[in-house]
């Protein structure tokens, strides 16, 4: 049977992506660059639609960016100089291609796509009130709850329709659409999503991460602000205010595991933000070893802080096979077994012998971190310690991250002690959330000032969750909060 990774059912998800670009006579190949660097966002699919003068065209496609969209017959259909573009991952619904994004209508201004990062926390609610209203959804994402309050609206333009939307939209999103004409980026009030505006020429781009903009030679200028709807046109960029100010709550995770290490998000350095997160995690969880031990890849960076704050060597003592697919067969008990070598393998050479500290990012079932201890043992590690770079994972995310049910969730079952007792280690430690805070430039954790939202952690959800506690009873799975 067809049975996903063993590692892969053990790791928070990466939300999605998002790229747009404004007047350039290749928007559509240079939108597919730009999801080539978002991939890590979103392995499951991806979608770019494309405006030229009176054309409006769109590819979707199930799997990677480049199993589809490096083909020149494929951006050769998509003319016109705006495109935008989405990679995805399903944070709980369906992976089937009438969910693939962007989203594309005929409203009555004209053809419009959306592509959208994040979870909308009140989406079953606006659908049912939407269907009530004879509004006919074609898909089991929440995305298309914002195409239909946009065909609703009063507004006569793409802009007025859009803020007329958003504003009875609640949680996290970063959204990207275009209409003839017209690029249009919003980021939600609190800023949990990441949104950029870079420049390549005399054209601009939104996107998630500055690491899109490298890849195709733009410069970055700024992060889009919470709560900011930008528009690009032949007039230029246009900045607009659609929410009240409410501060800012960026998602401290992208900087622990899902924004790309070469990335700069709210002005901080990803790659370093991870070292110093590994260096606090020594300083509070120090232990005599002989090496400090990655896992790869998210683990690495941390891991170079903690050997350099600990003086520990920092060494490769778990190898990773790039060319390993998401799936596999796995016809019998034995070589399901086997089928955690397919992805990481012990360097025995290194660690035979050795005191080895495993720097890892998350634990979330736990899974994955008992099949690695085992494994350092197996290779003959004397002794197995595991740091990692975040506190404890108790809390499910409602804001586009795929987070399993709390009940799942190995933190919120068991105590550190009880864990560590699971997963086989000799020692277990996570950082703290107020080191989590001195490694991101404050002194403690205050809950009157936060600058990050870390539900995930805490519980402390700074958006309403108003599908779970206003007796709109869940949809079933698999529908809704697939964006």
């Amino acid at each position: 049977m067809l049975t996903t990774h063993p590692f892969d059912d053990d790791k928070l998800r990466e939300e999605c992506g998002v790229f747009g670009i404004y007047a350039h006579p290749q928007a559509a190949a240079i939108t597919a660059l730009g999801l080539h660097a978002l991939q890590h966002r979103g392995q499951e699919a991806a979608g770019i639609a494309s405006f030229g003068t009176s054309e409006f065209r769109v590819e979707h496609t199930m799997g990677l960016v480049g199993d589809h969209f490096s083909k020149e017959s494929v951006i050769g259909r998509l003319k016109g100089d705006m495109a935008i573009g989405h990679v995805r991952y399903a944070t709980t619904g369906d992976t089937t291609l009438r969910n693939v994004q962007p989203l594309c209508a005929d409203l009555e201004f004209g053809s419009f796509a959306l592509a959208h990062n994040g979870n909308l926390t009140n989406a079953q609610l606006l659908r049912r009130q939407l269907v009530r209203r004879g509004c006919l959804f074609q898909s089991t994402t929440d995305t298309e709850v914002i195409v239909h309050l946009m065909a609703l609206a009063r507004g006569g333009s793409p802009v007025d329709r859009m803020i007329e939307a958003v504003r009875q939209v609640e949680g996290a999103f970063s959204l990207v659409a275009a209409a003839h004409g017209t690029v249009i980026g919003v980021r939600d009030a609190l800023g949990v999503r990441p949104l950029v505006l870079g420049k390549l020429g005399d054209s601009h781009i939104l996107t998630s991460e500055t690491c899109a903009l490298d890849i195709v030679g733009a410069d970055y200028v700024r992060d889009v602000e919470p709560g900011e709807m930008v528009v690009l046109d032949d007039a230029g960029v246009h900045s607009l205010r659609p929410f009240q100010p409410q501060g800012r709550r960026f998602c401290i995770f992208e900087y622990i595991y899902f924004a790309r290490p070469d990335s700069i998000m709210e002005g901080t350095s990803v790659y370093e933000a991870r070292q110093l997160i590994g260096r606090e995690l020594a300083r509070e969880a120090g232990v005599e070893a002989d090496y400090v031990v990655p896992v790869p890849d998210s683990g690495v960076p941390a891991a170079l802080g903690y050997a350099a704050q600990s003086g520990i060597p920092f060494e490769l003592g778990i190898i990773r096979n790039h060319y390993v697919g998401r799936t596999f067969i796995e016809p019998t008990d034995q070589i399901r077994h086997l089928g955690v070598k397919l992805k990481h393998n012990a360097n025995r050479h290194m660690i035979e012998g050795k005191r080895v500290i495993l720097v890892d990012d998350s634990i979330v079932r736990g899974t994955t971190s008992k099949k690695i201890v085992d494994m350092m043992r197996a290779a003959g590690a004397k002794e197995v310690h595991m740091r990692i770079s975040s506190p404890p994972t108790s809390h499910p995310c409602f804001y586009g991250i795929d987070t399993p049910e709390q009940s799942k969730l190995l933190a919120h079952r068991l105590s550190v002690e009880e864990m560590r007792q699971f997963i086989q280690a000799d020692s277990l430690a996570f950082i703290s959330l107020d080191g989590l805070y001195r490694a991101m430039g404050d002194t403690h954790r205050d809950p009157k000032n936060l600058k990050f939202c870390d539900a995930c952690f805490t519980g402390d959800y700074p958006i309403a969750l108003t599908d779970q506690h206003d007796g709109v009873e869940p949809a079933p799975r698999p529908v809704l909060r697939a964006s």
